[in-house]
Formats: structure tokens, sequence, C-alpha cells
């Protein structure tokens, strides 16, 4: 394994991608250490003692952050990359309803930068809204009874400086993801996720070190069975994990034989088109959880203005995590979207088209409109069992939590939304490290064959 490992650093191009990634991942995670300009001391302080457990990073936005990349705390990268990611699923669900958006997509490598660029306007304006939002939401309270702010400064001054430093911090992620795809391995939006979620690994494997009772007769603290519990479900979802992100479902497909002249053209071997179980990703996740942070705000705020309604204080306690009607939202949001973005990206009819354009066709089936109903039909399917997939994996923190009396961030971790995402990512960073081994003629991490990352 170590040789295989060094394989990687004696090809002169891959190491310099791998390098720069984890240089830009190094920017990444200091930057997030780096506080909005006119944050109080005191504050700042209670935040860092906090940092190294699970006290800092309880609730629904604590968990949001986890998942994302932010912090949720008053620093530059306050809200990691999630408004980008929000504004590409926007522009990208905007392609199909809007004709002028649907042909800019068509025109090649022009029209996509004219749509990145509508994405990161969409972006700034996501920061700006979301950022007002957290701002106001943390100018009272905390540590001096003003928030964030640090005494002698003056609160409008404190809030427009920070709006702005929290919308540099996530262009500047937005940017650092961009350089990471040119000059890195690729795929940097995910790694930066995934870099913000194993920096909270620490803490976690910590709280659970600290609280473990290793004795079954001692009755305070996580005891022995719990701990071997989510140690089993941690490794049954990575199990999970893997084999979802890599399974197909292949859809055999044939070419037809073309005589030209004395020739014979179209091969009579059989080959396989891959559709994946799990066509959405983690994107679902993501998009739910951050969908449900709304009606959960809209709630509090009717709650604490119109506190003597009962129905009104039965809403916020509905909507906050881990409740019934909560992750039934989530469950129902999550299936949603993964028809939704899946119909988004898996075009039947298109592809269709391609195979009969190619002179490929399913054996039993017509080419044109017949294929693309047996390919539509057939992602249905498959895609209900990446969806169910998905919601389990979302709701089994709380129900562990709920069921252990364990904190829900610490199981969030070590089976859940961030495994997920962890899992998912470094799946396809060895893809495509492993593509620029075999491609340079060296031994790859299987010596069995080449390993198949998220893109099959």
């Amino acid at each position: 394994m170590f040789g295989k490992i060094a394989n990687i650093f004696r090809v002169p191009e891959l190491r310099k991608k791998i390098l720069f990634t984890l240089g830009a991942i190094v920017i990444f995670r200091l930057g997030s250490y780096a506080p909005i300009p006119g944050t109080s001391w005191q504050h700042l302080q209670e935040v860092m003692r906090l940092s190294g457990s699970l006290e800092g990073g309880g609730g629904y936005l604590g968990f949001i952050s986890a998942i994302t990349g932010g912090s949720m705390q008053p620093f530059l990268f306050c809200l990691g990359i999630m408004p980008y990611i929000s504004a590409s699923i926007v522009l990208q669900l905007l392609t199909t309803v809007i004709p002028a958006l649907e042909r800019l997509s068509k025109e090649g490598e022009a029209g996509r930068k004219k749509i990145n660029e509508y994405t990161r306007y969409l972006t700034v304006a996501l920061c700006l809204v979301q950022g007002v939002m957290i701002v106001t939401a943390n100018l009272t309270g905390g540590v001096t009874g003003t928030g964030w702010r640090d005494p002698t400064v003056n609160a409008g001054l404190y809030a427009l400086t920070a709006v702005t430093a929290i919308t540099a911090g996530t262009i500047f992620l937005m940017w650092l993801g961009e350089q990471i795809d040119e000059f890195g391995i690729g795929n940097g939006v995910s790694l930066i996720i995934m870099a913000g979620i194993v920096d909270r690994l620490p803490a976690v494997v910590k709280y659970l070190w600290d609280n473990a009772s290793w004795s079954l007769a001692e009755e305070s603290g996580i005891s022995a069975g719990v701990v071997l519990l989510i140690m089993v479900m941690f490794v049954l979802i990575v199990l999970a994990v893997v084999l979802v992100t890599q399974g197909q479902r292949r859809i055999p497909i044939q070419q037809a034989k073309m005589v030209r002249g004395r020739r014979v053209y179209g091969s009579s071997q059989r080959q396989y088109l891959p559709l994946r179980v799990n066509q959405a990703g983690v994107i679902p996740v993501i998009f739910a959880s951050s969908l449900l942070i709304i009606p959960g705000w809209i709630a509090k705020y009717l709650s604490n203005t119109f506190g003597g309604v009962p129905f009104f204080v039965e809403m916020e306690s509905a909507f906050r995590y881990g409740e019934v009607p909560h992750m039934l939202f989530y469950v129902a949001l999550i299936v949603v979207f993964c028809y939704f973005w899946t119909a988004i990206q898996f075009q039947p009819s298109e592809m269709a088209n391609n195979l009969r354009d190619y002179g490929s066709f399913i054996p039993g089936m017509r080419p044109g409109r017949r294929t693309a109903e047996y390919l539509e039909k057939v992602m249905n399917r498959i895609t209900y069992v990446g969806a169910a997939f998905l919601a389990a994996i979302a709701i089994t923190p709380v129900l562990v939590s709920k069921a252990t009396d364990v904190s829900m961030i610490m199981t969030g971790f070590l089976g859940g939304t961030g495994l997920l995402i962890i899992v998912s990512v470094a799946l396809d960073v060895v893809q495509r490290v492993e593509s620029h081994l075999i491609m340079r003629h060296y031994e790859g991490f299987l010596s069995s064959g080449r390993v198949k990352g998220r893109r099959g």
C-alpha cells in the first residue's frame, strides 16, 4: 500500500495537483479561524473554549454548518460554501424552465461561462440575505450581552462590516474551489465541504472518549454498549455508502452492424449503459437541510412575536430538529429533491436519441421513444432505492441519539450525513488519482483493476 501511495508523488503533474489541493485546504482551514473585524474578544474566547467540545455545536444550525463547511460563528467563512451550492442548484433548476437559460446551456463553453457568471451574482445575493439574517440574530446575547459585537464598536458599523466580511469569505471559498478544479485534483467545492467536516472529527472522538463508560457496571457517561452500537453503525454505514455510491444498473446495449463494401462495421459484443443508483449524490440532503431552516426561523419568529397563541408555540416545537414532524418533512424533501435532481441531470429522450444516432440500441426496444420510456422507467425505480437510502442515512443519527441519549452532533458525524459526504468525496478523489496513475502505467490502489468513483 505504501508503495502505491508513493507512486502518486512519482508523477510530477499529479504531485503538483495533490500539493496544490492540500495547500488550498490549509488556506481554507486557516481562514475559518479569521474573526470578523470588530468582534468581541470575550466572545471569541468563549468560542475557542467550546471549539474542542460539542457544546458549541449543538442545535440545527450547528448541524447545518457541520455539513456545509461553515461555522455559524463570527469568522470570515461563517456561511461556508453553502450559498454557492444553493445558487448552482437554483440555476440548474431554472435552466429547465427558462428557455433563455436552456439555450445558453446548449451553447457550449461560452454558454457555460455565462451561466457561471449568473451563479456568482446569485451567490452574492444569497450571501447578503443570509449574512443580514445571521448578523442581526447575533447582535444581542452572548458573554457581553452584545452578541458578536465588541461593546466599543457601533452596532450599525459592525453589522455592515460583518455582512461584507461574510460575503467576501464565501466568494473567496467559491474562487478557491474553482482553483482546485483548474489546478488541483478537482471537485473543489466538495473537498472544501469535506475538509470542514473532517476538521470537527477530533472533537467528536474526544467527546466520545471523555464520556465513554468502559465499565458495564458504571451508570454515568456513555455505556460500553452504546459505544459498540455507534462503532457498528459507523462501519455498516460506510459499507452501505460505498455499495450504493458504486452501485449501478447496467442496461445492455448493442451496436447495429453496417456493411460497407466488403467490410462489416459494428461490434457483435454486448456493451452496457451504466445508470447510477444514487444519481443525485448528497445534494438532496444538503438542500433539504438548508430549506428546512426557513420554516424553523418563521415559526420561531411567530412564536416570539405572538407568544400567547398556542398554535405558533406548537409550530415552533414541531420544526425543531429531531421532532417527528420535522423528520417527516425532512424525509419528504429528500425524496422529492432526489427525483427532481435526477430528472434534471438524466435526460432519457436525449440519451435515446444519442444511442440511435450512434447506431446502438437496447435489445428488445425500438430506438427513439420506446427506448426513452424504458430508460425513464428504470431510472425511476432505482431512484426510489437511492432516495430511500439517503433518507435513512439522514434520520439515522436522530433515531440513534434519541435511543441512546447521546449528542446528535456526534452520532451525525459517526453515522449520518457527514459520513456520507466524507465517503462519497473520498471515493471520487480515489477515482481521480487512480485514473492519473493508470494513464501513466502505474499500478493503482487496487491491483485487481480500476476503482470506480462517483462518476462511474
